[in-house]
């Protein structure tokens, strides 16, 4: 590279990377060839519109590549033509899931029900700093503030009360298995539609680690670039029915939010979907869990509060404030002893989302690198280590 400065930056950022301990859940590594993909001369094509149907001329290759890894997402997921279509155009999740509420949603009118930050939900699941949340009236949800885990009746009752519109049924801080049966009982019982955004879970949920939404959600959003180990993405998979679903989510990402796809990046995502379907990749996502569940169970060893009791997936919760040290110093200290994880919000949070009471971690970008259980054992010894010596 010619650029020294930029380059100097990458390869700080490779050292940087190679020698430390990672455990933000939402981060992972992707493969070589995934990134040969993003690097590829498709940034050079502006291929506004959809397959063969573009605004612009010289796409024949683009036609095929955006075909292709829509193909590549139903099978993945055991899905068929006929009953789901995919979007591969959304630059990543926040402008997915605006893309969904924005076709199903009236503005100004509608109502969307997704769990409150404090449990675990995501701002773009209608909380009320999000465009989500000025566009729509926003309905939130918590979980028991005993057992910290969903109570289903309770969402139901709150469901049936309010009437939202759609019900998002998506996490980015819920550590155990969702029930998505129960959430269609519900979206049933009030006329909701149901969307899952299973951008945590897209990765275990193809390595048959974790449970599908696809036999109850009428959509169902992911990032690319989480336990899936593809690049920066999305993809927006809705049920074809006569509500139209599709097609009105297809307008509302073009031309209602975004112009040409950023077809690189969708090269990328057909990559790591092809390396999603192979053997290594399942073994790859039920270690995941394994090594969560070792390590919320040395955690709870060492005395330290995991909230819920534990994990049935890729991250887990701990409040480090029960041991005297907040989130964001707890965050801090982790990161100056090479261990980068996120400060967080908890149930039940009495302190500010800028200090929290908690941090969270998680098992997949430190999976792809080879850890297993006993790895992780010894990652939350490490973690006890430097949170009881902070002062």
């Amino acid at each position: 590279m010619k650029d020294k400065q930029v380059k100097t930056i990458i390869d700080a950022e490779i050292k940087r990377q190679k020698k430390v301990i990672n455990l933000i859940p939402s981060e992972n590594y992707t493969s070589k060839d995934v990134m040969e993909a993003v690097g590829s001369v498709f940034d050079n094509k502006y291929a506004e519109g959809y397959s063969y149907a573009r605004y612009y001329g010289g796409n024949e290759e683009v036609d095929k590549l955006e075909s292709l890894c829509k193909k590549r997402a139903l099978e993945l997921f055991g899905l068929k033509e006929k009953d789901w279509h995919v979007n591969c155009q959304a630059h990543s999740g926040s402008p997915a899931n605006l893309a969904v509420f924005l076709a199903n949603v009236p503005v100004g009118t509608g109502k969307i029900m997704g769990m409150s930050l404090t449990s675990g939900g995501h701002l773009t699941h209608g909380q009320k700093v999000s465009a989500t949340g000025k566009f729509w009236t926003s309905v939130t949800f918590d979980v028991d503030k005993d057992t910290e885990v969903i109570d289903y009746d309770a969402v139901k009752k709150l469901a049936q009360k309010e009437k939202p519109t759609i019900i998002v049924a998506g996490f980015t801080a819920y550590p155990r298995v969702v029930d998505f049966k129960k959430f269609r009982e519900i979206a049933d019982s009030c006329g909701a539609l149901l969307m899952v955004d299973m951008s945590h879970l897209a990765g275990l949920v193809a390595g048959k680690a974790y449970p599908s939404p696809f036999p109850y959600a009428d959509v169902v959003t992911t990032t690319t670039h989480k336990t899936l180990r593809g690049p920066r993405g999305a993809l927006i998979f809705s049920k074809k029915d006569e509500r139209g679903i599709d097609k009105k989510i297809d307008k509302a990402v073009f031309p209602g939010l975004q112009g040409g796809p950023h077809m690189s990046h969708v090269a990328g995502i057909a990559v790591a979907l092809h390396e999603a379907k192979t053997p290594a990749f399942k073994s790859y996502a039920k270690q995941v869990i394994k090594n969560a569940k070792a390590f919320a169970k040395e955690m709870k060893r060492l005395g330290w509060r995991v909230v819920s009791g534990g994990t049935d997936s890729h991250l887990l919760l701990i409040d480090t404030w029960a041991g005297g040290v907040t989130g964001k110093i707890a965050e801090a200290a982790l990161e100056k002893a090479g261990i980068i994880c996120n400060k967080n919000t908890i149930p039940g949070e009495t302190r500010s989302p800028f200090d929290p009471s908690g941090i969270r971690v998680g098992t997949p970008a430190m999976t792809t690198r080879g850890y297993k259980e006993v790895d992780f054992v010894k990652v939350a010894q490490k973690i006890d280590k430097v949170l009881r010596g902070v002062k």
